[in-house]
């Protein structure tokens, strides 16, 4: 329904930043909920953060809270994730999302969201 293009990956050094991009297009008015979920090899996708354009809202999970910054420009249809501080731990591939309405609740689970984007390789180094 709605096609998502990430950008900003890369490597970085541990403590850096790196900033994510995601451009929504197509069906964008289906897009309410817009997230960043990752996976690292051999681990499940994982949330990190997600926000709502009705009712402005913005999470980010506990691993990354106080590194990690989520905003949105509506004008654009874009997300941003600002990651500082990076940790190595942070490595992994980056997936942005978007859903419907969601209830906040739901924003973590993969399944609540209906289009993916193919994803950009984060590696942070030691």
């Amino acid at each position: 329904q709605v096609r998502l293009v990430e950008s900003g990956g890369g490597l970085a050094q541990a403590g850096g930043s790196l900033r994510l991009s995601c451009v929504a297009s197509g069906r964008t008015f289906t897009a309410n909920a817009m997230g960043w979920f990752r996976a690292a090899p051999g681990k499940d996708r994982e949330f990190v953060a997600g926000t709502q354009r009705n009712p402005g809202s913005a999470y980010v999970a506990a691993s990354v809270k106080g590194r990690f910054t989520i905003t949105r420009d509506n004008d654009k249809n874009t997300i941003y994730l600002q990651m500082d501080s990076l940790k190595v731990e942070d490595t992994a591939v980056y997936y942005c999302a978007a859903g419907g309405v969601i209830q906040s609740f739901m924003l973590q689970r993969p399944s609540s969201y209906h289009s993916w984007g193919q994803g950009t390789q984060v590696t942070v180094s030691s």
